[in-house]
């Protein structure tokens, strides 16, 4: 006869033979269940991309000049000959009046700290009245532009203190670039479904979702890198634009 222990045994034997038998069919009817699921919902996810090559057609130009003097009358009238220098100069080199935006003049007052012997702060001495000035100009004729920016060094000779800013490059056509662009990314992405599909033996239906990505707008050839929220090269006049566009098909 069984002793008592080996009945246990030959039942706990038998009921895990019982969970496993369970267990196999279970995940059988599971697996079975979603394949005919997948094969309801079965879709392709693809992404596509474009990317444009453009020249600016739109330029700014920044700088500004400066005049300094104890009295602060006389670095106005000192700051206001700048001005007429640096408007005349503008004029001569076919800056258009409309072009040239003068900002407000900024006033600063300098001093110096004073101490004493022993290396104390005892307070501060007036030096002079800094007077700034910035100017800005903008314009289609980008050429002309940049060769002021790199000419407007003449000023100096006539003792005008001036400082000047790369300029700074845009597209006055985005929105147009922008549809140009998801049309070479939807195309690109139509084209990849179609490859996919047509290896895996299955057709492509309708599109269920398509979800365009962020511009971005590069010096080309630079080698920028891509932000989350989208590049915008202003430094360069060759650009490159790019975007991205996801597509999901439904497939039978």
């Amino acid at each position: 006869m069984l002793s008592n222990r080996q009945i246990m045994i030959n039942r706990t034997f038998k009921l895990l033979v019982i969970v496993a038998v369970l267990f196999i069919a279970g995940l059988f009817s599971y697996t079975y269940l979603n394949r005919n699921n997948f094969n309801k919902n079965s879709y392709i996810e693809v992404k596509g991309s474009g990317a444009i090559d453009f020249e600016s057609d739109h330029v700014v130009w920044e700088g500004y000049y400066s005049a300094k003097n104890k009295n602060l009358s006389e670095a106005f009238d000192l700051l206001s000959q700048h001005n007429e220098i640096v408007r005349s100069f503008l004029t001569q080199k076919s800056i258009k009046e409309d072009e040239i935006v003068f900002g407000p003049i900024e006033t600063t007052r300098q001093t110096k700290n004073i101490y004493n012997n022993s290396g104390n702060y005892v307070g501060e001495e007036f030096q002079y009245y800094s007077l700034q000035q910035n100017i800005t100009i903008e314009s289609s004729e980008i050429k002309k532009i940049e060769n002021v920016s790199r000419e407007i060094t003449e000023v100096l000779d006539q003792g005008v203190e001036f400082y000047s800013y790369p300029p700074r490059y845009y597209y006055t056509k985005l929105e147009d670039l922008k549809l140009d662009l998801i049309d070479k990314a939807t195309i690109d992405a139509k084209r990849r479904a179609e490859l996919i599909a047509k290896q895996t033996d299955v057709s492509l239906k309708i599109v269920k979702s398509a979800e365009m990505g962020i511009l971005q707008i590069i010096g080309k050839n630079s080698g920028e890198d891509f932000t989350w929220s989208g590049a915008y090269n202003t430094s360069s006049k060759q650009k490159t634009a790019s975007m991205n566009m996801n597509l999901v098909y439904e497939i039978e």
